[in-house]
């Protein structure tokens, strides 16, 4: 395992729109407010034709061609995920969501575009004096989190 240490900063309590992609809206903020660091939690809805990524089509291969899946209908939202800076200083989130429709759930990561249905809470919780980043890797093709 590798860490770094870092302190609490600001909270932001905010409330994502009908129709906003939750991490266009995240990471716009959050380089608006100049949080480079940060956990993020949601509850809300997810709106019909959202995307998630749900896993890899072959685990073995590196690397890996994601599967996408859309939401059909209105979901029940919750999400958590970090904020950490890119190699050019952007911060870039990575969440995963579980929605929820009658008994069915899905869970994936948002970066293929999950649109809110009505309106999501949003609670970003800045990191001070971290070091983290997000570093492009070859061989995973992911931007994997250095601390």
């Amino acid at each position: 395992m590798r860490f770094s240490e870092a302190g609490r900063g600001r909270v932001f309590v905010a409330r994502l729109e009908h129709g906003e992609i939750v991490h266009e809206v995240i990471q716009d903020f959050c380089r608006h407010k100049g949080v480079n660091a940060a956990r993020v939690t949601i509850l809300g809805g997810a709106d019909t034709g959202s995307q998630l990524v749900v896993g890899p089509k072959r685990g073995e291969e590196l690397p890996p061609d994601p599967m996408v899946r859309t939401l059909a209908g209105v979901h029940e939202m919750t999400a958590v995920g970090t904020v950490f800076p890119d190699q050019e200083g952007d911060p870039q989130l990575h969440m995963h969501v579980a929605c929820g429709r009658d008994r069915n759930t899905i869970c994936g990561c948002v970066r293929a575009g999950v649109k809110v249905w009505q309106v999501a809470e949003v609670l970003i919780e800045e990191f001070v004096d971290s070091s983290a980043g997000r570093l492009a890797d070859k061989k995973t093709g992911f931007a994997l989190l250095h601390p």
